[in-house]
């Protein structure tokens, strides 16, 4: 894993309410912990961080469940055939490049290499995620301004 990646990981964290982080990247495993003066219910961080890292159709209920057992949860079953574009950090999930424009790309829309498809804020640093392949977009994953985690899938997009 990168050190600039967990430099900024670490500063997002700090000025965040989160408590507890832990990420697995193949062999790689880190876990960080924030002390406070006052004591959080311990599954609050568990509902912050949920919705990030599970389908949206997910009910909350199940962000209390152990994450053995989210892990081992059913995906969607009619997902689209294509490639999986994810996430390269964590941050803010954004379509457009401005509230009041369009979205960089929309379910149909072909797409060329090097196409921005959505920004991901982190820090206040406003990064292009582009497109590694040309095709079609099959599927968007993540809604507008909706937080997303390192690894996570933000597209479908069938390799034309």
């Amino acid at each position: 894993m990168d050190l600039k990646l967990v430099k900024n990981l670490l500063d997002l964290i700090s000025e965040t309410e989160l408590n507890e982080v832990s990420i697995e990247e193949g062999d790689f495993k880190l876990k960080v912990k924030k002390q406070s003066d006052t004591p959080a219910p311990q599954a609050a961080p568990m509902q912050f961080q949920m919705p990030a890292q599970q389908a949206p159709a997910q009910p909350a209920p199940q962000a209390a469940q152990a994450p053995a057992e989210l892990a081992s949860a059913p995906k969607e079953e009619s997902q689209p055939e294509g490639e999986t574009v994810k996430s390269p950090i964590v941050g803010t999930f954004y379509e457009a490049p401005s509230p009041d424009s369009d979205a960089f790309v929309k379910v149909g829309d072909t797409v060329q290499k090097g196409d921005t498809l959505c920004i991901v804020e982190a820090m206040k640093i406003m990064n292009e995620i582009e497109a590694e392949f040309s095709g079609t977009v099959q599927k968007i994953l993540v809604d507008n301004a909706q937080p997303v985690e390192y690894d996570q899938p933000l597209f479908i997009i069938k390799k034309a």
